[in-house]
């Protein structure tokens, strides 16, 4: 196959990339080496969409954090998943902290960000009273939101498909050569010619521009423990929930997830293996103990669920966009905080570049802007219930009760291109309560057995090697 630009990587940015790409009359391709997208660094990212203040204005996150900011309202309309603005504070504990307030109060004036004020105690308390007393100013920004990153990532790819790009999933890149006008891209099971190439490939965006003979940065992983809490501290915040920042991270936050939820973390730890995605006991205590600062409420025995995600930090830390000295290969990699916001500017971003470097791309007359919404039972009134279920009684047999989450939504989410358990637990949030799959993962297994023709032993977690059971292999007899 010969296409126009192939992107490598199917994280957020890598699908953001060729949505945006599929408005044009182009040959695309996505290869994303995990066996479908968004099961990278997406899926652990903690889901918030930064007010717009956070990144120095002089740096390439800076400029492209408040304009990705904007753009996530549409996209949601557009595609479906879960979105919604509900804002968030940075809260000073010390008079120290308070000019560090003011500085990200400037940047954001300085970009246009609307809605910031300086919350005094007083106010504090009577907005969000489970915050501790010894709170003694907060920066309020109306415009950060919460959203499910792995739904997005989803959203995203399947509307591009639908506009004629065509993905490659469990297809890692083993070789790049180049013979002055194309590409080949070699996978485990194909190799692809292209005329333009994007790094996307977030933890291995370094290896991959090595490939191509264009290395001139690291990457290096920083991992963030998180930890989910049970439903029932649902509301106990109303709003993202920030310390004041540190020249490397953002801080231990309290984030009350699109669903409902409450996520803490993340920690901010450098680590030399780009699969390590243990949570520690030491992590644990960090994030409660900080959280227990400014939430004291908050406890660790309300933990239901850990997790770790990997940052993909470059040299200098901010974001690498731009081509190489290697005619048609484009970097967009490092991209770490704010990456998740940043993602529809940064393709935006790359598209400019294309054209830049000579990519004649005309706009396609015909391109589609969304998709059919998925059906989120429990979200449904009673009536609406009662309708759909008459309509189609897959819809009131319940799988995972911690959710809600019935038949009809699970064989949805396997039409829709759901072949693991996490394929379908990102898409519809079954395995995601309080048992963590305990009582609904065998009959997600049955339904991926019937749906796809398949046997038990071929069903994983997550693709690869992740199987959850085995063919028994019974003794043979001397």
């Amino acid at each position: 196959m010969r296409y126009d630009v192939i992107v490598i990587g199917g994280g957020v940015i890598g699908c953001s990339i060729v949505r945006e790409l599929s408005r044009y009359a182009l040959s695309t391709a996505l290869i994303e080496k995990e066996s479908e997208v968004g099961f990278g660094t997406s899926k652990a990212n903690s889901g918030i969409i930064h007010g717009g203040h956070h990144s120095n204005p002089n740096t390439l996150k800076g400029k492209l954090e408040w304009q990705g900011n904007q753009r996530w309202d549409r996209l949601c309309d557009e595609l479906g998943f879960g979105f919604k603005r509900i804002g968030e504070l940075t809260v000073a504990l010390e008079v120290e902290q308070l000019q560090t307030l003011e500085k990200l109060k400037h940047q954001g004036e300085e970009k246009g960000v609307p809605g910031l004020e300086l919350w005094d105690a007083n106010r504090i308390h009577i907005e969000e009273p489970n915050l501790t007393h010894d709170a003694i100013a907060a920066l309020f920004a109306p415009t950060t939101g919460v959203i499910n990153p792995y739904e997005a990532c989803f959203g995203l790819a399947d509307n591009a498909c639908l506009n004629g790009v065509e993905l490659y999933t469990d297809s890692p890149v083993t070789h790049l050569d180049f013979d002055g006008e194309t590409w080949n891209v070699r996978t485990l099971h194909q190799t692809l010619q292209t005329r333009f190439v994007l790094n996307a490939a977030g933890l291995y965006a370094d290896k991959i521009a090595e490939m191509a003979g264009v290395r001139t940065f690291r990457i290096r992983p920083r991992k963030g423990e998180e930890y989910l809490l049970d439903k029932r501290l649902q509301g106990f915040v109303k709003r993202v929930i920030f310390p004041c920042p540190t020249p490397v991270s953002k801080g231990i936050l309290v984030i009350p997830t699109f669903d409902g939820t409450i996520m803490v973390g993340p920690t901010a730890q450098m680590v030399d293996d780009k699969e390590d995605l243990t949570t520690s006991a030491e992590g644990g205590q960090k994030v409660f103990d900080s959280v227990r600062r400014i939430a004291p409420g908050i406890s660790p025995r309300d933990c239901i669920a850990e997790f770790a995600g990997l940052r993909a930090v470059a040299d200098g830390e901010d974001f690498i966009i731009g081509p190489t000295a290697k005619k048609g290969f484009v970097n967009v990699a490092g991209i770490q905080s704010p990456g998740l916001t940043a993602a529809p500017s940064i393709a935006d971003l790359v598209v400019e570049i294309l054209k830049d470097e000579g990519l004649v791309m005309p706009e396609k007359e015909d391109f589609i802007s969304s998709i059919p919404k998925p059906i989120h039972f429990a979200s449904l009134s009673t009536e609406d219930q009662i309708e759909l279920t008459q309509r189609n009684p897959s819809y009131g047999r319940i799988v995972c009760r911690c959710e809600l989450v019935s038949e009809g939504e699970i064989l949805d989410a396997i039409h829709r291109g759901a072949r693991t358990l996490d394929g379908i637990k990102f898409r519809t949030r079954a395995g995601m309560g309080r048992c963590q799959g305990g009582f609904c993962t065998g009959r997600c297994m049955e339904l991926l057995v019937r749906k796809l023709g398949i046997p038990m032993t071929e069903i994983t977690k997550r693709g690869g090697e992740s199987w959850v059971v085995r063919q028994r292999k019974e003794e043979v007899s001397c």
